[in-house]
C-alpha cells in the first residue's frame, strides 16, 4: 500500500487550514447560538426587533405598559447622577434616560470632559462640517458618561446683546442658526445620544424669564424665533424639544397649544417628544393637552396628578400613548435600545483628540476685527519682547460661560502659556494683570473673618434641611471661607444633597479704608449683608450667578457679615469674593510701565456672562476700558483680545491697531489665540451677530422692548432684528454681521444668477468665483443675501439665505454654487398663515459681510392671481324624507396657494347637510382642486317644489382674504299626480261658480260627467289601461295645470297614458320621463281643445259630457265638453321614477297610468 508522505511546509500548511476550518465551524456555531439568542429576545419582546421601525417598535412595546408605567416615563425622577433621570423599566428592557447639560460640553458639574468653545464661537467659524464634528464630539462624550439626552444646542436668536445666555447661542440670524444647529444636532444623534433643542420659543432673556410673556406678533415668530426649531426638525431630525420658562403672548410656552401642537408638531411635523425646561412646568391637564410630553426635573404634575386626570377622565388614555408613544419611538430612532451606553458620571471621556478638536474649533471661530498696518501676525524674528496683559490673560481665564452651560475643564491654557510656548526663546514673554479680576473676585481670606464667638477665623455656618433658613440647622461649623462647590452633593453630615440652605455670620475687618467691591456667586440663591443692609441680593432659583457690589469700609472697623444661600436642585456653590481699595493703581502702573518697554502689548479681556442673569450693560466689567486706553496709550503697538459672550462697547477702538474676538475658547484658550497671532492659523472667522458703536442703537432699546414692563416684553421691533434692524434704519454698527479680516484677501467675480425671470415654484441658482489675491493660504466665508420685494409687507435690504466656507491656496479660485428654493424667497403672510412669494423684482448680493457686498444681480419672480371658483353638482330631484349626495369643489386657478379653506354649503330652513369628510383644507395649492361630498337630506314633510342650494369657500391668500360662492337646485316632486291637482275643473250644477277650468270660469257639470261614467273615484279602462279619475267632491282641485311639476310615479310598462283635456285650442308640451336608472326621456304630449268635442292628432276621445257649467254673465250659452285620452311610448322593462310635466299651463291632467 503506498503511503502519503507530507513535506514539513506541506504539513504546516495542512495544520493551517484544519485550524481555520476548526474556526470557521466554532465561528457558524457562534452565529447559530446568536441567532438563537435574537431570535428568543425578538419572540419575547417583539419590539427589539430592529427590521421594524421606530413607530412600529414603540407601538408594541406601548401596548404591553400598564398605565403606571407610561406615567413613570414622563416626568423626572430624583436620585440620579444626571441633571434629569427617568429610571429603566427592567420588565420590559426600556433603558434608563439620563439627561444633562450641554451645548458646549457635559457640564452640570461632571469631570473628566472636554471643555470645548461656546457654541457662538461655532457659529462664528461659518462651517457645518466642523459644527456636525462639534455634536459628535460631544454626543460621545455624553455618551461615555452614561447619559443618553443632551440637552443641546441652544438655537434662541439673539435679540438683545445683553442676554446672559448669548455665549450659548448661534447669533442673530435665523438662517445661519438653523443651519448650524441642524449639523450639530445630526453630529450628536450620531453617537446614539439624543438631542435636545432648546429653548423653544421667543426665550431672549433671563430677566424675569420665568414670569415675562414675548409679546411678538405672528410673522416675526416664524420669520424670527421659530425657524432654527423649525430646521432642527425637517433637517436635523433632532428628538426632544425642551419648551422655555417665559410666556409667549401671555400663554406659558410649556402649555402653549399653537407653539407645541398646532405649529411644532402640526406644521413641522416633530414626531419626537417635547420636555419642559427645568421647573417649567405650570399645569396637568393644560400642560399635556397642549403638547408637553415630559416634565423635567420631577413629578409635580406629570405624576400621581397626571394619572388622578387619566382616571377621573380630564385626560384620555390616548393623549398619554401619543406622550410615551414619542417618548419610545425617539429612543428606538436613535439607538438607545439598540445601543445603550455603558459609561458612568465618573468615566473619563476627555481625550486627545477631543483637546485637539477644541483647539481647531476655537481657532476657526477667532474673528480678526482690526488689523492696522498689518501688525498681526507678529513675526518671532522681528520682535523681541511682548507684554501680556489682563486677568484673562492668566490669573483668571474666561474659557467657558456660566450657568448650566458651565464645564468644568480638565485644564486650561492661559492666553500667556500659549503665547510665551509659541513665542519661543527669542521672545521675552512677561506678564501683568493690570487690574483686579472681573466677575467672581478672590475668596476673602479668613484673616478678615471673625465668627460671632470673637476667637478665631472664619465665618460660623449654620445648614438647615430647608430651603428657608427656618428651625434648627442640622449642621453647625466655622468655615474658613465661603468658597465652595458642592457639585450637587451634601455639604456635610445631616444635610441633603438638595433643597437645604445655609447662612454664614461673624464680622468683617477691612485692611485698609476706601471703596471695596464685593462679588457673590451662587447656584441657586444668596444674599450679602453688611452692617444689616442688604448689599447684594442674588436671591432666586438659577444657574451660576455673579452679583457685584461696592460700599466705603473703614480700616480696622469690625462689620456684621451675614451671607445667606439656598439650594434647590442641580449643581450647588456659592462664593463670596472682594477687592481691596489700592490695588487697581498699582496694577495698572505696572501694566504701563510693561506695555511702554516691550515692542508689542496684547491686551486681554472679557465678560461674565451666565445663565440666570443678563449683563447690566455693554460695558466690559470693571476697569478694562481703562486698562485698554492705559496700555494703548504707553504702546502704540498694542493688541486687544475679546474674551466675551457677544457684543462690548468699545471706546478705544480707535486708540489700538489689531482687535479680535475670540469668544470663551474652551480648555485649548492659550493654543488657539497664539496660533492666530502668529500666524499658525489664518483667521476666518466671521460675526454671527452684529456689534453696535451704541447701546441706544440696539434694536430693542426701549423698556417696553427690553426687558419689558409688568413682565411685558413687546417684540414691537418685529423682523428688524440684529443686522435687518441696522440695514432698515441706515445705523452704521462698529463691526456688522458676517464681517471678519483675514491675513490674505479675496476677489470676487463672474456672478450669474439663472434664470432672471421666474414664477413662485422656480429654484434660482448663484454661481460665481473667488479667488485668493493674497500671499497665504485662508479661507473665506462666502455670504448670500436676497432683498425681497416690499409690496405686501416691509422688509429688510437684505436678509441672509446661503454661505459656503471656501478654502484657498494663494492664487486659487474656486467656483461656488449656490441654490434658492421658493421657501428662501418667501415672506411669512399672517392672512394665509403661511409662507409666500411675492410678485416682483428680487436683489442678489453677494459678499464677504452684510456691509461688504462684492457682487450684485437680480431676478423677476412673476406671481399671478388666476381664477378661484367653487362649484356645487346636485341630483336635480330629491324626495320628501330622503336623502343625497351633492359634492361641492374648490378649485385654486392662481399662483398663490389658498390657505385655511373652508367649504360650506347652505341647505334651506329644515334641511340638513353633513360632509362624508372635512370640509376644511390647510392648503390648496395653485392648479389644485378639492371636493367635498355631501348628504343632504329633505324633512319628510318637505313641500313640493325648487330648493336652492348655496355652496361658498372661504380662503385666505397673499392676496387677503377670499370668499366665493356658487348655487344650484333640487326639486321636491309632488308623491302622485292627485298630489298635484292645481285647478277646480269639475263643479256641481248647483254651484257652478265653484270651478273655473279655462280661467274664463267655465267648468266640467259634475253630473253631466257621471252620465258618462266619471264620478269621482270611478275606474276607468280605456284601450287596455286602467285608470281612477279623481276621487275629490265637485268644487275641489281635481286637475293639474301643467306647468312643469315634478310628480312621483313608480310605474313601468309600455305604454304611459293621461286623462285630460286642453283649453283655448290644442295643446301641447314636452313631457320628460325619469327613469329610476337616471336616465330620461321626452315625448311630446297632445290633448285636444274640451271645447272641440273631436280628438287632435296625437289623443283619442274619451268621453263628451251634453253641457258644461257656466259663470254668470255667459255669452256662450249651452254647450258640450269632452274628456280625452292620449298615450305615450315607454321603454320597456325600466321603472319610472319621476314624471316632469309640461310648462304648459292650457294642458289639463285628470288621471295618468302606465300599462
Amino acid at each position: 500500500m503506498r503511503r502519503l508522505v507530507l513535506l514539513p511546509g506541506a504539513r504546516m500548511a495542512l495544520r493551517l487550514l484544519l485550524t481555520l476550518l476548526l474556526l470557521c465551524l466554532w465561528s457558524l456555531s457562534l452565529s447559530i447560538i446568536g441567532a438563537q439568542a435574537v431570535a428568543a429576545s425578538t419572540s419575547a419582546r417583539p419590539w427589539m426587533n430592529r427590521s421594524l421601525s421606530p413607530d412600529q417598535r414603540a407601538d408594541l412595546l406601548l401596548a404591553q405598559m400598564t398605565l403606571d408605567e407610561k406615567i413613570a416615563m414622563l416626568h423626572g425622577w430624583s436620585g440620579g447622577s444626571y441633571v434629569g433621570y427617568i429610571p429603566a423599566n427592567t420588565r420590559l428592557g426600556i433603558p434608563a434616560l439620563g439627561l444633562e447639560d450641554g451645548p458646549a460640553g457635559v457640564a452640570d458639574g461632571m469631570t473628566g470632559v472636554t471643555a470645548f468653545p461656546a457654541p457662538e464661537a461655532l457659529a462664528a467659524s461659518w462651517d457645518t462640517s466642523l459644527m456636525r464634528q462639534y455634536g459628535q464630539d460631544l454626543g460621545n462624550e455624553e455618551w461615555g458618561k452614561g447619559a443618553n439626552v443632551a440637552l443641546a444646542p441652544t438655537v434662541n436668536i439673539l435679540r438683545n446683546p445683553q442676554w446672559g445666555r448669548s455665549f450659548e447661542t448661534l447669533g442673530e440670524d435665523p438662517y445661519l442658526t438653523a443651519m448650524l444647529a441642524s449639523a450639530d444636532i445630526q453630529g450628536i444623534q450620531s453617537q446614539h445620544v439624543i438631542a435636545t433643542v432648546k429653548h423653544y420659543a421667543a426665550n431672549n432673556q433671563e430677566y424675569h424669564r420665568t414670569t415675562v410673556s414675548a409679546n411678538v406678533d405672528e410673522r416675526t415668530l416664524h420669520e424670527i424665533y421659530l425657524p432654527a426649531f423649525e430646521y432642527a426638525v425637517r433637517q436635523g431630525g433632532v428628538g426632544a424639544v425642551m419648551c422655555s420658562y417665559n410666556k409667549v403672548n401671555n400663554v406659558y410656552a410649556c402649555e402653549n397649544p399653537y407653539l407645541l401642537d398646532t405649529t411644532l408638531k402640526g406644521t413641522f411635523g416633530f414626531a419626537g417628544f417635547v420636555m419642559s425646561d427645568w421647573g417649567a412646568t405650570h399645569s396637568t391637564v393644560p400642560a399635556i393637552t397642549a403638547g408637553l410630553d415630559m416634565e423635567m426635573p420631577d413629578s409635580t404634575y406629570f405624576g400621581n396628578a397626571l394619572k388622578q386626570a387619566v382616571l377621573s377622565g380630564q385626560v384620555s388614555m390616548a393623549t398619554i400613548d401619543e406622550a410615551v408613544h414619542r417618548i419610545l419611538r425617539t429612543m428606538f430612532a436613535i439607538g438607545l435600545f439598540d445601543y445603550p451606553t455603558t459609561g458612568s458620571p465618573s468615566a473619563t471621556v476627555t481625550n486627545a483628540q477631543h483637546a485637539q478638536f477644541a483647539r481647531q474649533a476655537a481657532e476657526a471661530g477667532t474673528v480678526l476685527l482690526k488689523n492696522d498696518g498689518q501688525l498681526l501676525p507678529l513675526d518671532s524674528s522681528k520682535i523681541h519682547s511682548i507684554a501680556v496683559i489682563g486677568p484673562d490673560a492668566s490669573v483668571a481665564p474666561q474659557a467657558t460661560g456660566g450657568g448650566s452651560a458651565h464645564v468644568i475643564p480638565p485644564y486650561v491654557v492661559t492666553p500667556l502659556q500659549g503665547i510665551t510656548q509659541r513665542a519661543g526663546s527669542g521672545v521675552t514673554v512677561r506678564y501683568a494683570q493690570g487690574i483686579t479680576t472681573t466677575g467672581t473676585l478672590p475668596p476673602i481670606e479668613a484673616q478678615y473673618l471673625t465668627p460671632p464667638s470673637g476667637s478665631g477665623q472664619g465665618l460660623l455656618g449654620e445648614y438647615f434641611t430647608n430651603m428657608t433658613l427656618s428651625g434648627s440647622p442640622v449642621l453647625t461649623r466655622v468655615d474658613s471661607q465661603i468658597n465652595f462647590d458642592w457639585n450637587g452633593q451634601s455639604p456635610g453630615p445631616g444635610v441633603p444633597a438638595t433643597q437645604w440652605s445655609a447662612r454664614w455670620t461673624g464680622t468683617l475687618t477691612p485692611p485698609v479704608s476706601g471703596t471695596y467691591t464685593f462679588s457673590l456667586t451662587s447656584d441657586d440663591g444668596s444674599r450679602l449683608y453688611i452692617n444689616n443692609q442688604l448689599l447684594i441680593d442674588n436671591w432666586r432659583d438659577q444657574a451660576t450667578t455673579t452679583e457685584t457690589a461696592s460700599i466705603q469700609l473703614t480700616a480696622g472697623q469690625p462689620y456684621a457679615i451675614r451671607v445667606e444661600y439656598y439650594q434647590n436642585g442641580g449643581a450647588s456653590n456659592v462664593a463670596l469674593g472682594w477687592s481691596i481699595p489700592g490695588q487697581e493703581n498699582t496694577l495698572l502702573s505696572q501694566a504701563v510701565e510693561l506695555a511702554r518697554s516691550s515692542d508689542v502689548a496684547i491686551v486681554f479681556v472679557n465678560d461674565v456672562e451666565s445663565e440666570g442673569s443678563d449683563r447690566s450693560s455693554l460695558e466690559l466689567p470693571g476697569a478694562q476700558d481703562q486698562l485698554i486706553e492705559a496700555v494703548a496709550q504707553a504702546n502704540p503697538r498694542t493688541i486687544v483680545v475679546l474674551n466675551t459672550g457677544g457684543p462690548v462697547l468699545m471706546p478705544w477702538v480707535d486708540q489700538v491697531p489689531a482687535l479680535l474676538e475670540a469668544w470663551y475658547p474652551g480648555q485649548e484658550d492659550g493654543n488657539a489665540i497664539a496660533a492666530v497671532l502668529f500666524g499658525d492659523v489664518n483667521p476666518s472667522g466671521k460675526l454671527p451677530m452684529t456689534f453696535p458703536r451704541s447701546a441706544s442703537d440696539l434694536p430693542a432699546s426701549t423698556p417696553a422692548q427690553y426687558p419689558g414692563i409688568n413682565d411685558q416684553a413687546d417684540y414691537s421691533e418685529g423682523v428688524f432684528v440684529g443686522y435687518r434692524y441696522y440695514d432698515e434704519r441706515g445705523i452704521t454698527p462698529l463691526f456688522p454681521f458676517g464681517y471678519g479680516l483675514s491675513y490674505t484677501t479675496f476677489r470676487y467675480s463672474h456672478l450669474r444668477v439663472t434664470p432672471t425671470q421666474a414664477d413662485y415654484r422656480s429654484r434660482i441658482a448663484v454661481d460665481l468665483d473667488v479667488t485668493n489675491t493674497g500671499r497665504r493660504a485662508g479661507a473665506e466665508v462666502v455670504q448670500l443675501y436676497v432683498g425681497m420685494p416690499s409690496t405686501n409687507v416691509p422688509e429688510p435690504p437684505r436678509q441672509l439665505k446661503g454661505f459656503q466656507k471656501v478654502f484657498l491656496q494663494p492664487g486659487q479660485t474656486k467656483h461656488v454654487h449656490f441654490e434658492l428654493n421658493p421657501r428662501d424667497l418667501s415672506y411669512w403672510d399672517v392672512h394665509a398663515h403661511s409662507w409666500v412669494v411675492q410678485d416682483g423684482s428680487y436683489s442678489v448680493q453677494v459678499g464677504s459681510s452684510s456691509r461688504d457686498i462684492r457682487l450684485r444681480g437680480s431676478f423677476t419672480v412673476r406671481v399671478t392671481n388666476g381664477p378661484r371658483y367653487v362649484s356645487v353638482q346636485a341630483p336635480a330631484l330629491l324626495a320628501g324624507g330622503g336623502s343625497a349626495t351633492v359634492t361641492t369643489s374648490f378649485t385654486n386657478g392662481g399662483d398663490l396657494t389658498a390657505h385655511a379653506l373652508r367649504l360650506e354649503l347652505q341647505a334651506p330652513q329644515g334641511w340638513q347637510a353633513r360632509p362624508e369628510g372635512t370640509s376644511t383644507f390647510a392648503t390648496v395649492e395653485a392648479g389644485q382642486t378639492v371636493q367635498v361630498r355631501w348628504q343632504v337630506t329633505a324633512p319628510p314633510g318637505a313641500s313640493p317644489g325648487s330648493y336652492a342650494l348655496q355652496a361658498s369657500a372661504r380662503f385666505v391668500s397673499a392676496d387677503g382674504p377670499g370668499h366665493v360662492q356658487a348655487s344650484t337646485s333640487l326639486t321636491v316632486p309632488y308623491p302622485s299626480l292627485a298630489a298635484a291637482y292645481n285647478n277646480v275643473g269639475i263643479s256641481d250644477d248647483s254651484n257652478p261658480s265653484a270651478g273655473n277650468f279655462d280661467g274664463g270660469g267655465y267648468s266640467y257639470s259634475a253630473q253631466a260627467l257621471a252620465a258618462v261614467g266619471l264620478t269621482p273615484g270611478a275606474t276607468v279602462v280605456h284601450d287596455g289601461v286602467t285608470f281612477t279619475w279623481p276621487s275629490v267632491p265637485p268644487g275641489q282641485p281635481d286637475n293639474v295645470s301643467a306647468q312643469g311639476q315634478v310628480i312621483a310615479f313608480s310605474a313601468q310598462g309600455t305604454k304611459l297614458a293621461f286623462l285630460g283635456a286642453a283649453a283655448f285650442g290644442t295643446q301641447s308640451g314636452t313631457l320628460t320621463i325619469v327613469y329610476s336608472d337616471g336616465s330620461q326621456q321626452q315625448a311630446t304630449l297632445t290633448l285636444a281643445d274640451w271645447y272641440a268635442n273631436q280628438p287632435a292628432p296625437g289623443d283619442e276621445l274619451l268621453a263628451t259630457a251634453d253641457h258644461w257649467n257656466r259663470p254668470p254673465g255667459d255669452t256662450l250659452g249651452p254647450h258640450a265638453v269632452s274628456i280625452y285620452y292620449t298615450a305615450l311610448p315607454l321603454q320597456a322593462g325600466k321603472p319610472v321614477a319621476y314624471l316632469i310635466l309640461p310648462t304648459n299651463s292650457n294642458l289639463h291632467l285628470f288621471a295618468a297610468a302606465a300599462s
